[in-house]
């Protein structure tokens, strides 16, 4: 069995370091490391993204592409294949908090309107004793005590203000996001972590992708169960022969696709053609390779990228003025709880 390059380390380092990236971030940096385009050779970037996954496959990682389905771009990072939340962030987070996390998506994923978000009350005044069967076997692993009532006490101590520490550093680490009208939504990390924690909750599925439609547009027909993506209507939607109907009951679907829309898909499909040269152009400024670098690896006298702290229409960068609405909120709510 042949051994991982140094090229196939960089990849998943590059990973590993900034956490998820933008497609477009890691095809660059695919780029500057084999020296390969990989929208002109797409065999290449599958043949070492398949042969990366079959030596992660032997720790039970993956090496996986996810759409965040708040504003549809695709995004890559390398995830834990145990398919139980608890095991996502368990090496960092307490078990209350975990209970915490795991209360918040229940929260979103049951929207039955499709929203794909909570308030930031609701979030925080999930109740963590409804996850106590979960998590009561870990809680007696940390020796930590139990109340009469059944309710371990680490939960009846978990304060409101830890709850909005908690969930501040949920948005910074990305597991969960914060939605331009102020509630909470999944973060990227989120998306790419639990599609089997999806599946295993019977999470409604898109009609189109056959992925979890947590972030999705209803068909019209109440009493049609159809639910798409919004970035799946799109593709479906922007031929200009396609009746927009229903796929379910056949019932008009009112989307209109607007020209932008139907530019940004085009340019999707034709790989933005029009704006490599430019691009190039850029790296070419960004990015140097020392001179003395052992075996022929470039080293970055620059950063080759920065972090995607921010997933699209979602932000996950928990900054002060977020985190200040949140308090505010919270504390002239407080007295109706």
């Amino acid at each position: 069995m042949s051994e991982l390059t140094w090229k196939h380390h960089a990849l998943i380092q590059s990973l590993l370091s900034r956490g998820p990236l933008m497609a477009d971030n890691f095809h660059k940096i695919f780029e500057f490391v084999t020296g390969r385009d990989p929208g002109a050779h797409a065999k290449l970037f599958n043949d070492y993204l398949l042969k990366i996954n079959k030596e992660l496959s032997f720790v039970q990682f993956e090496l996986r592409g996810c759409r965040n389905q708040y504003d549809g771009k695709v995004y890559y990072g390398v995830v834990n294949n145990v398919s139980d939340e608890q095991s996502k962030i368990g090496t960092r987070y307490t078990v209350p908090q975990i209970a915490f996390y795991k209360g918040i998506i229940e929260g979103i994923v049951q929207d039955s309107a499709g929203q794909g978000s909570i308030s930031n009350i609701d979030a925080l005044y999930v109740r963590l004793e409804n996850q106590v069967p979960t998590v009561q076997s870990q809680l007696q692993s940390q020796s930590q005590a139990s109340t009469s009532a059944g309710v371990p006490s680490a939960f009846k101590n978990f304060s409101l203000s830890q709850k909005e520490k908690t969930l501040e550093d949920f948005v910074k680490d990305r597991w969960l996001c914060s939605t331009p009208d102020g509630r909470v939504g999944l973060g990227v990390r989120s998306f790419l972590d639990l599609r089997s924690w999806f599946h295993n909750n019977e999470v409604p599925l898109c009609h189109a992708c056959n992925e979890a439609a947590v972030k999705a547009e209803l068909c019209p027909n109440e009493g049609c169960n159809v639910r798409m993506h919004k970035y799946c209507l799109l593709e479906k939607f922007s031929k200009t022969k396609v009746n927009k109907v229903c796929p379910g009951c056949s019932s008009q679907w009112p989307y209109t696709v607007t020209k932008m829309e139907a530019l940004m898909y085009q340019n999707e499909i034709n790989g933005s053609e029009t704006s490599q040269p430019k691009e190039r152009s850029q790296r070419k400024s960004r990015f140097v390779a020392a001179d003395n670098a052992p075996s022929g690896r470039p080293k970055l006298r620059r950063k080759l990228i920065t972090n995607d702290a921010a997933d699209g229409g979602c932000s996950s960068q928990g900054s002060t003025s977020t985190v200040a609405s949140l308090r505010r909120s919270t504390r002239s709510t407080a007295h109706l709880k």
